[in-house]
């Protein structure tokens, strides 16, 4: 089934690529929840060139929506119009320097930070605790265990809606907290992270601490999609959940985890709209408990397959 509103035969009026390019593509199995309707058009270009040469003559009236290891995404069941690009093996590369790592935005965080312990590389093991794809952790300045994207980045190269590659030091992409500035519609294709030469056991130990920390706190082997709201300043979202009554909570096949309640389960049939619909019940009770309005973390792509929950925000 095609998102709504898409446009009849998209697929034969865009630009060609040396990679692939799929129409109606599913997209649920994905995403680390296994929710969502399909992509209109799935492009993934075979390298930066294809890329930027596709992004060069794309009609600018056609949407383009850019996902990565889809993480900590929900799409909704209606699908995603327009175009939706997603980067593969040719995005993978890992390169070791004597004081960084040069990476491709579609390596894996949890692989770059294994590369550089291998190399005795410290610095960047908050990494290996973030799920998802160093685009994806560029985008939203992920951070975890005492680290972020901000304080480790020296650039990132991206391909504007244009097809223009740019290399945007860190200090220039406007990080805040889970939040980037970079340019709307850009696609990151290549970063450079700093380290430090380190005790590679020191470097091991803590790798496996955080290993250790996430499988003891998180729901690690569900499919879940990692932290669901941003902590307001000066509070925890889990502690303000907790105090709502909403830990356990269930929508159609949709869960606040029991184990941590900042994050939401698919346990079993859910639906994109079962798990929004949880995510704007737990805002409305954290509001009515606390007067804290909880900011969505996971972002939500789409069309819905029926009307939101009055109230939701994107």
């Amino acid at each position: 089934m095609m998102p709504a509103h898409s446009i009849p035969h998209l697929i034969e009026t865009l630009p060609q690529i040396r990679g692939r390019m799929q129409s109606d593509a599913p997209l649920a199995q994905a995403t680390w929840f296994r929710v969502g309707g399909p992509a209109e058009i799935l492009v993934r270009p075979a390298d930066s060139a294809d890329l930027a040469a596709f992004l060069a003559a794309l009609p600018l009236e056609v949407p383009l929506t850019v996902i990565g290891a889809a993480s900590n995404l929900i799409i909704r069941d209606g699908g995603i119009a327009g175009v939706v690009i997603r980067l593969a093996r040719g995005f993978g590369e890992v390169t070791v320097e004597p004081d960084g790592v040069i990476v491709g935005a579609a390596a894996l965080d949890a692989v770059v930070a294994e590369h550089a312990a291998q190399a005795g590389l410290a610095g960047i093991e908050f990494l290996s605790g973030i799920p998802g794809s160093i685009g994806g952790a560029i985008a939203m300045n992920a951070g975890a265990y005492g680290g972020d994207v901000a304080a480790t980045l020296d650039w990132a190269e991206i391909i504007t809606r244009q097809g223009e590659l740019v290399r945007l030091q860190a200090t220039d992409i406007g990080f805040s907290y889970r939040h980037s500035g970079l340019p709307a519609e850009s696609v990151v294709v290549r970063a450079r992270f700093h380290a430090r030469p380190g005790d590679t056991t020191a470097i091991a130990a803590r790798m496996a601490e955080i290993r250790t920390s996430r499988e003891a706190t998180q729901p690690t082997r569900a499919r879940t999609g990692g932290s669901t709201f941003r902590n307001p300043e000066g509070a925890r979202a889990w502690e303000l959940i907790e105090a709502a009554g909403a830990r356990g909570l269930i929508r159609g096949g949709a869960q606040i985890s029991e184990k941590h309640c900042n994050f939401m389960l698919n346990i079993g049939d859910a639906t994109a709209a079962d798990l929004e619909g949880l995510g704007e019940e737990v805002r409305r009770r954290v509001h009515a408990t606390s007067g804290i309005t909880l900011n969505w973390e996971i972002k939500r792509l789409g069309l819905p397959a029926s009307p939101l929950v009055m109230g939701a925000k994107p």
